[in-house]
């Protein structure tokens, strides 16, 4: 149990939090404090049956004893360096990464978030092409720092803060025709989510990618994969693979490191070397940390069988949901361990009731929830969501 909540009683958390905090998110009614596997355990020692993995990110469960003792020797031996010194870790990371990295994508950029791996492809992208434009899809997410929020399509997210920059257009998603007449001579990359993740988890058709591979290609745009949600959850390392695309970037960040802070940006080498020297930094970023945090995850998903045991329990779920035949459900869709289920209502009502059965799922827009559980889940696992949504859904 947490040293702290020993001391502290849940009204003391809310009330510290409320008073030191700005009021920029919606708070839910526990404290987190403890977890293993794939539970977690509030201030009063309930456990919950985690359904989201803080937004994707503890891919291998919670207080996991190999991924917590690799860390703990490298907080003993040396945390932090920076990236105009060489180091052992990183070297290590470096060549894991490179046993997964998508055909041609040979050089990294290490950072410390998702919405940073964003910014730096939107950098790399303008200083490739000498273009300063570029296109994004309807209901794509990208992050909320300003220059990944340009290509981030919710107006609730932009308004507050337009005019952006870069410039953007936005097209309709899946829509080969509506990409051919966005790209011109003044767009330097289209960015898009092979899966769409916060919109409701809706996967981009193999042909649509294609079009825009080959779009992007003969008009001297590049090409972005945001692989940030979906990266290591669906099946395989990288969610575009199943489309044979290959993007001129990739970023990815939230599973990459079992949910310690890190961003990748990967690029071809023709966009590496078009980057001036220093063109571009992290202080963070790179850091032996987050390396040795990303080179445990990474060995752990290869050889725990977890992209395999993530394709059989998705599918399992997805069929399993549908089966259920719930009225209050529209449709249910995903790959891997990246699920929406969509209903015929506000999604709202259905979250505070999974929570108050012991199950915490997201939200993925105003109708969806979202399952993006640990892939350490088992067969116990899945009978005890799908018992909580007979009770819910039903």
């Amino acid at each position: 149990m947490s040293t702290v909540m020993n001391h502290l009683d849940l009204a003391a958390v809310q009330a510290s939090e409320q008073e030191h905090q700005a009021a920029l998110y919606a708070k839910r009614d526990i404290a987190l404090v403890r977890g293993e596997g794939p539970y977690l355990y509030d201030s009063d020692g309930k456990r919950y049956l985690d359904a989201m993995s803080n937004y994707g990110v503890a891919v291998l469960g919670h207080a996991d004893p190999e991924f917590a003792a690799a860390l703990a020797d490298q907080l003993a031996t040396l945390a932090t360096c920076h990236q105009s010194f060489f180091s052992d870790t990183r070297a290590a990371f470096l060549d894991e990464l490179a046993t997964i990295a998508p055909e041609g994508l040979a050089k990294s950029f290490l950072s410390n978030s998702g919405a940073e791996a964003v910014e730096a492809a939107l950098k790399f992208a303008r200083a490739a092409t000498g273009r300063p434009r570029f296109v994004a899809l309807k209901r794509g997410y990208h992050g909320r720092t300003l220059g990944a929020l340009a290509v981030t399509a919710d107006t609730k997210y932009r308004a507050p803060f337009e005019p952006l920059v870069p410039e953007t257009v936005h097209v309709p998603f899946d829509d080969a025709a509506a990409l051919d007449a966005a790209i011109d001579e003044t767009v330097a990359a289209v960015i898009l989510e092979p899966i769409q993740g916060e919109a409701g988890v809706f996967p981009a058709s193999a042909e649509s990618l294609a079009a825009a591979r080959r779009l992007t290609r003969e008009r001297g745009a590049l090409l972005i994969a945001d692989e940030i949600q979906t990266g290591f959850r669906t099946g395989a390392p990288w969610a575009i693979a199943g489309s044979g695309v290959v993007p001129d970037i990739l970023v990815t960040a939230k599973a990459l490191a079992n949910g310690f802070p890190i961003g990748l940006t990967m690029v071809t080498e023709p966009v590496a070397g078009s980057l001036p020297s220093g063109a571009h930094g992290s202080t963070f970023g790179g850091n032996p940390l987050a390396c040795r945090a990303g080179l445990v995850t990474l060995k752990a998903l290869r050889d725990r069988g977890l992209y395999e045991r993530s394709a059989t329990l998705g599918t399992e779920i997805v069929e399993e949901i549908r089966g259920l035949g719930a009225a209050k459900v529209r449709a249910v869709r995903g790959r891997g361990l990246m699920i929406g289920v969509e209903l015929k209502e506000r999604v709202t009502p259905t979250l505070r009731a999974l929570q108050e059965r012991g199950v915490l799922v997201l939200p993925a827009g105003p109708v969806t929830f979202r399952l993006l559980p640990p892939l350490v889940w088992e067969r116990q696992q899945v009978d005890e969501l799908l018992a909580a949504l007979r009770e819910t859904l039903g």
